[in-house]
């Protein structure tokens, strides 16, 4: 019987990284499920833009639909959970084998993830809707921490694959 070759330490890593990010989605699409309400006021007034400078030239862009705003936030969730699958599916073919199929999966949520963080909440929500002028209802730190995670995530990911050390 042939004796399996010892994980690399590369691949290792990718896989806890990968399942890092798959806990933190799943905990985000978890609690924005579970406490509706507290993001749903956030994507709200991020939308409408009423806490920004009030700007003629930019108000134009807000969104003050209810019904509007509330799709924009389930269809947040829905991505979140998403994600947090695709990425728990990846952590799982990493942990399971560490081959190309891991690198594939886990590169679809980590791009998920990032497409989410970075053009949705910094692209959008913080330029197009200016949500950097809010003090109070400004997620742009968050939304730079997470990005920047995950793409950290995704060099290791790209790296790991093929390694044997």
């Amino acid at each position: 019987m042939a004796s399996t070759p010892p994980r690399s330490a590369l691949r290792l890593t990718a896989t806890l990284l990968t399942a890092s990010v798959a806990l933190y989605m799943a905990l985000v699409a978890f609690g924005n499920i579970t406490d509706f309400g507290t993001n749903q006021q956030f994507v709200r007034h991020v939308l409408a833009m009423d806490t920004t400078f009030k700007d003629d030239d930019l108000m134009w862009r807000s969104i003050t639909s209810k019904g509007l705003q509330d799709t924009a936030y389930v269809a947040i969730i829905v991505w979140e959970t998403l994600a947090a699958l695709v990425l728990i599916y990846g952590t799982w073919l990493w942990a399971r084998r560490g081959d190309r199929n891991a690198r594939r999966w886990s590169t679809y949520g980590l791009l998920m993830v990032m497409l989410l963080f970075g053009a949705g909440f910094i692209a959008i929500g913080g330029e197009w809707f200016a949500m950097w002028q809010s003090g109070d209802w400004n997620g742009l730190d968050a939304a730079t921490r997470v990005f920047v995670f995950s793409g950290v995530v995704l060099i290791v990911d790209q790296l790991a694959t093929g390694s044997d050390t």
